[in-house]
């Protein structure tokens, strides 16, 4: 068994598909933390190569269709996911020809399909259920935990509905922030103060959100199916 160990970033997943190749070892398993590790398993450890996956890249843009690449870029983006296997079947299936990843029926193509259908399940839910809050400087800052990293989609998207405002979106779970068109990494974070207006605002769309309530017909089972827990932590309204 041909048991790779990498670092989780994108760079290293590239540089693991560069070595894998070229000292023509397939991959068995794909681990990112040492608690995986098995006694028994003999350990590929891979260095991130920058350059080596770079390379990697421009193949991939150079091989794959457009929608089969993204694929392979959003895969990666389920971090909280177990899709190593998965996605190194996909790429080496579509490295020798892009028809392969239309074989629905292959265990690591359909698994990548799903993943990504759940994945923009999750990023149009969040188009609504994300709250903005107006700090003391005229800045929009929105908190999220993210089961996924959708930051790129979420930044894009907003960057159009506030066009013109200035705004931040802050991934608490993985110390990342869309902010002026780049995601940064948030070496420290203190809570932001909010402007005078922000509290007003917010009580206001709680008794909106109360007022508009009719109590007789109040199913909490029937709310929850349509905004489930998952979304509600940093919700004004909840």
């Amino acid at each position: 068994m041909n048991v790779y160990f990498y670092d989780g970033s994108f760079e290293g997943f590239l540089s693991l598909i560069y070595c894998s190749y070229y000292e023509k070892k397939p991959a068995s398993k794909i681990i990112k933390c040492k608690k995986e590790i098995n006694l028994l398993d003999e350990i590929i450890d891979i260095n991130t190569d920058i350059l080596q996956a770079k390379k990697v890249q421009l193949s991939l843009e150079k091989k794959f269709e457009i929608k089969n690449y993204n694929k392979i870029f959003h895969t990666f983006l389920c971090d909280n996911r177990d899709f190593e296997k998965a996605l190194y079947d996909f790429i080496v299936l579509g490295f020798k020809n892009q028809k392969n990843l239309q074989n629905i029926t292959h265990p690591s193509i359909y698994y990548i399909e799903q993943l990504n259908l759940e994945y923009f399940r999750y990023v149009h839910k969040m188009y609504g259920f994300i709250r903005f809050e107006e700090l003391e400087d005229g800045v929009f800052y929105a908190k999220i935990e993210g089961k996924f990293n959708i930051l790129p989609f979420l930044g894009k998207h907003f960057t159009k509905r506030l066009d013109g405002c200035d705004f931040i979106i802050h991934d608490i779970r993985r110390d990342l922030a869309y902010l002026n068109g780049k995601i940064l990494q948030v070496a420290d974070f203190e809570i932001p103060k909010f402007s005078k207006d922000e509290e007003k605002f917010q009580k206001l769309w709680k008794l909106f959100f109360k007022k508009t309530a009719i109590n007789e017909r109040k199913n909490l089972k029937l709310q929850q199916n349509f905004v489930p827990l998952l979304y509600r932590k940093y919700m004004t309204e909840f």
